[in-house]
């Protein structure tokens, strides 16, 4: 008799594993004066990115269609994390760009992952996260800036 865990926890663990960090993530954000973000928005902050997007760019990169990525930048407009301004170089193209409200997340983002790790080894060990994170590599694509996820989960 095997003492392995049967296969449908692996993937069920990894993916409690990343519900736990986000959780986390959104708690320490709406602490720190951004309550009304959610898990979904931040993979739009990072497609937006720091030289901006266009509706058309920005589905494509969430893998979601032009008129889903329109209503979450209505979203993150209304609340004050990106706006939406003319293209210099063509009237009709709209160009998405991040406020200092929306790069003030993302900055705080970066130390609360930082922390959540840290956090990580002094639970398991430094020996132990690298060792999970080197494993990690190993077992999935080299890409690490997958923002497609909202269309992969299905969000319209």
């Amino acid at each position: 008799m095997s003492n392995d865990a049967p296969g449908f926890e692996l993937p069920l663990r990894l993916f409690l594993a990343f519900r736990v960090i986000i959780d986390e993530l959104h708690a320490e954000l709406a602490a720190q004066g951004h309550p009304d973000l959610r898990p979904t928005h931040g993979f739009v902050l990072q497609a937006v990115g720091p030289d901006g997007t266009t509706a058309v760019e920005l589905g494509r990169s969430l893998g979601v269609t032009k008129q889903a990525a329109g209503k979450m930048v209505e979203s993150l407009e209304r609340m004050g994390y990106v706006a939406r301004t003319a293209d210099p170089s063509d009237a009709r193209r709209r160009i998405v760009r991040l406020t200092a409200r929306g790069v003030d997340c993302l900055d705080r983002s970066e130390r609360i992952f930082e922390r959540i790790r840290d956090d990580w080894v002094r639970r398991l060990g430094a020996d132990r996260v690298r060792a999970m994170e080197h494993d990690l590599r190993e077992v999935t694509p080299a890409e690490l800036w997958r923002l497609d996820v909202p269309g992969w989960f299905g969000t319209p």
